[in-house]
């Protein structure tokens, strides 16, 4: 099937020097169903699950513990994980981490925890 125009290239450090807010998700592509996001992260988030979708957090500059009641996982740049989807977890970064997640759309960054730290994701165009 031809296109009717070609896709363009979306650099993850350009859209990522446009974010000024942590821990507020910004959609830079879709895949199918499926959001493409970055966030800056600092600090602890909230332990949470997504019961009905895994979710793949990919470091892009930083280091992020990602915290499991079993243990923790820390990554570094270009080091991802999958959160499987019903397990609970939470991301601590330290510094300042820059991050991309895949996940369905309309998927809440606190999953079942709620609170104030829930932010609906806003495109990063």
């Amino acid at each position: 099937m031809p296109i009717t125009e070609v896709p363009a290239p979306v650099s993850i450090g350009e859209r990522l020097a446009r974010v000024t807010e942590l821990w507020s998700q910004k959609r830079i592509a879709s895949v199918n169903d499926y959001e493409v996001k970055v966030a800056k992260l600092k600090g602890e988030f909230v332990w949470h699950t997504h019961e009905d979708t895994d979710e793949l957090l990919l470091v892009v500059d930083g280091r992020l513990t990602v915290q499991f009641r079993e243990g923790d996982v820390v990554l570094g740049p270009g080091e991802l994980v999958v959160v499987p989807r019903g397990v609970e977890h939470r991301t601590v970064a330290d510094e300042e981490t820059a991050i991309l997640l895949l996940e369905p759309a309309g998927v809440l960054n606190t999953g079942d925890a709620g609170g104030p730290m829930t932010r609906a994701v806003e495109a990063l165009d």
